[in-house]
């Protein structure tokens, strides 16, 4: 016996599962009408359950909403003519939407979706997937984006930077939101392919230049820039630098590049993330051995391999088992995990410590920041390894 609570959680499942096809094609006719049996109860049932088939027809019977409430008769031999709910039929998604208060949220979809639909023909039955954007924007976001969408149709190659585009309202931090909302619908009007990705590149627009944060920790070194000794630099402009240095050092965070004091032909990058690869293409980059130092936690390792894949020889510092356990008392949690089970450019060494910490063996999400690692315990190491090429590594 269904009751409407029943029948709501019944439909809240197939409308979350559903309803952006329902959206696509409304009228399907393998879908409607939607017909949902209420469950009519045995007459050995009934008489077991009395009061609850008497409160399930009850409720019914008080009922006001969407649909069409089909009853029914029962002949009984102990309980005589009974009138019972048998069916609910839903004639669309929009009785769906009403059931679950969202009947504004579809309208208003369907609405947006005809006036896309009467300037981009070409988006019939093609907005599924865009759903939530259509049924919950506000007016102004949404006239924004019709707008910068149509702007960027009309512009395919502008070369503008973001913030230059000529759309009232927009700004840099609202298009950076929504890049994948527009790139998404911009292909679906042009016809353009995604481009690996790359949103400036299917917009037509300039990228601002990426730039990299480097300290040269070698006087000599220094004397080839002017003199400076932490610089950030276009990647194209580092490319021609031409410093080649003997030692290439990328660290995870920025505090630790900057308590790095000087060492003999030696550079060091910071604060890159996951953006790391990038170095691979400055040639005196490559050419130079290079060492990557990380937290200890499963993105530190997952970084690690990210670089690697394009810098192979790539060696790992303070980023080992040992390490990990000498510091345990300053041990904090990782918020969320990296989702991989394996990292294919970890090193043996290294892959074993990422399983333990996938798998919590040293504790619930253990994270060892490099910036909690004793610096009089780091910094003599460093000093050893540059000074004596071929001195023991604390790491792989």
């Amino acid at each position: 016996m269904k009751l409407p609570t029943d029948v709501r959680a019944l439909l809240r499942r197939r409308f979350d599962n559903r309803h952006r096809d329902w959206f696509a094609a409304p009228d399907a006719g393998e879908e409607w009408p939607l017909t949902i049996p209420l469950g009519v109860p045995t007459e050995q049932a009934a008489r077991g359950r009395l009061d609850a088939a008497l409160a399930w027809v009850r409720a019914w019977q008080s009922w006001q909403g969407t649909g069409m409430l089909q009853w029914t008769e029962r002949q009984w031999r102990t309980l005589g003519t009974q009138r019972m709910p048998e069916l609910l039929r839903l004639a669309g998604p929009r009785e769906v939407a009403a059931w679950l208060d969202e009947a504004d949220r579809w309208d208003r979809a369907c609405r947006r979706e005809a006036a896309m639909v009467r300037r981009w023909p070409v988006l019939t039955g093609r907005l599924s997937r865009s759903f939530d954007v259509l049924a919950d924007y506000p007016d102004a976001d949404f006239e924004r984006l019709v707008a910068t969408l149509a702007w960027l149709e009309r512009h395919p190659d502008s070369g503008l930077y973001l913030r230059q585009l000529p759309i009232p309202g927009l700004d840099t931090k609202w298009i950076e939101a929504r890049k994948s909302v527009l790139a998404e619908l911009l292909c679906r009007v042009t016809g353009r392919a995604g481009i690996d990705g790359d949103f400036h590149a299917l917009c037509g627009l300039r990228r601002a230049p990426l730039r990299l944060r480097m300290r040269v920790l070698d006087p000599t070194l220094r004397d080839r820039v002017g003199g400076l000794g932490d610089l950030t630099v276009p990647i194209e402009e580092l490319a021609r630098l031409g410093l080649a240095p003997r030692h290439v050092v990328i660290v995870e965070n920025l505090q630790t590049g900057l308590a790095f004091g000087d060492l003999p032909g030696t550079v060091v990058f910071m604060a890159l993330g996951y953006g790391v690869d990038v170095l691979a293409s400055v040639p005196w980059i490559s050419k130079a051995d290079c060492f990557y130092w990380g937290d200890i936690d499963t993105h530190g390792f997952a970084i690690l391999s990210h670089l690697r894949a394009r810098l192979p020889d790539v060696r790992s510092v303070f980023m080992d088992e040992p390490t990990l356990l000498a510091h345990r008392t300053l041990w904090s949690s990782e918020a969320s995990q990296h989702a991989a089970q394996e990292l294919p450019h970890l090193r043996p060494a290294e892959h074993t410590l990422y399983r333990a910490l996938k798998d919590h063996v040293p504790g619930p999400a253990v994270r060892l920041e490099q910036e909690r690692i004793a610096w009089d315990f780091v910094w003599p190491t460093l000093v050893d390894l540059f000074a004596t090429p071929h001195a023991p590594l604390r790491g792989n």
